[in-house]
């Protein structure tokens, strides 16, 4: 039998039996006698189906339903815009477009829906962003709870998932790529202005404050795209 097919079967098994993650799989013995596969074709299509975070091997305690994370799509994503980088492609100026696709299709539908502790969450993170900005420290990871609270008020957990697995890859690749400067008073300016939009309902207005977010952004990156890619004097740390 094909690898892929033991794979499908191993993956249907976990379908019909409705195994939620961290549930255990049949022992491998046990795994061979109902694939009627050899031991070391199970093991290598269990260790394809771990690669894609779709079971855990534990060593000495057995095999179990893994976290079925979106963590391989981001490592697809972000070897991809690396690769893309180093052959002259805008690739992560694509990454950023589709981000802001996503996020900007996504913004009008939460205006005026927010709950109120939603609201109060996400002006605690402006607040904190512009205090990091007075004291010249980084701003991501408090831009990167901006968003997620942001979003967690669709109610989507499959959709925030989507959304961190962009996050992560777009932040993974820019670092190591490029190096613009930024005014960290414009970002604190535009995501308060972000949340201004949502909080009044003006949807209109909410989708354009996403828009020029990711727009600054993108005329930044826009100033190094005739740089030399491995070139070291174009990295940096910028956060968005």
């Amino acid at each position: 039998m094909a690898a892929r097919d033991l794979q499908e079967r191993i993956k249907k098994l976990i379908v019909d039996r409705r195994l939620p993650s961290g549930a255990p799989l049949p022992t491998e013995p046990e795994l061979m006698g109902f694939l009627g596969a050899s031991r070391n074709s199970v093991r290598e299509a269990l260790k394809a189906l771990q690669a894609m975070g779709i079971v855990e091997i534990r060593h000495g305690f057995g095999t179990y339903v893994g976290p079925m994370s979106l963590a391989p799509m981001v490592e697809g994503l972000a070897f991809r815009t690396v690769a893309g980088h180093y052959r002259g492609e805008d690739s992560l100026l694509q990454l950023l477009e589709l981000r802001e696709a996503v996020e900007s299709g996504l913004v009008s539908r939460l205006a005026g829906r927010l709950p109120e502790a939603d609201l109060i969450e996400l002006e605690a993170l402006v607040v904190r962003m512009e205090q990091e900005a007075a004291r010249g420290a980084g701003l991501a990871e408090t831009d990167r709870a901006f968003h997620a609270t942001l979003y967690r008020g669709l109610d989507n957990v499959l959709l925030s998932e989507v959304l961190e697995a962009f996050w992560d890859a777009f932040h993974r690749v820019q670092r190591d790529l490029v190096d613009v400067p930024q005014d960290p008073r414009v970002t604190c300016r535009q995501h308060r202005e972000i949340l201004d939009a949502v909080r009044s309902g003006d949807s209109i207005r909410a989708e354009e404050a996403i828009r020029d977010h990711f727009g600054n952004i993108r005329a930044r990156l826009s100033t190094t795209d005739t740089a030399d890619p491995q070139d070291p004097h174009t990295r940096h740390n910028e956060r968005v």
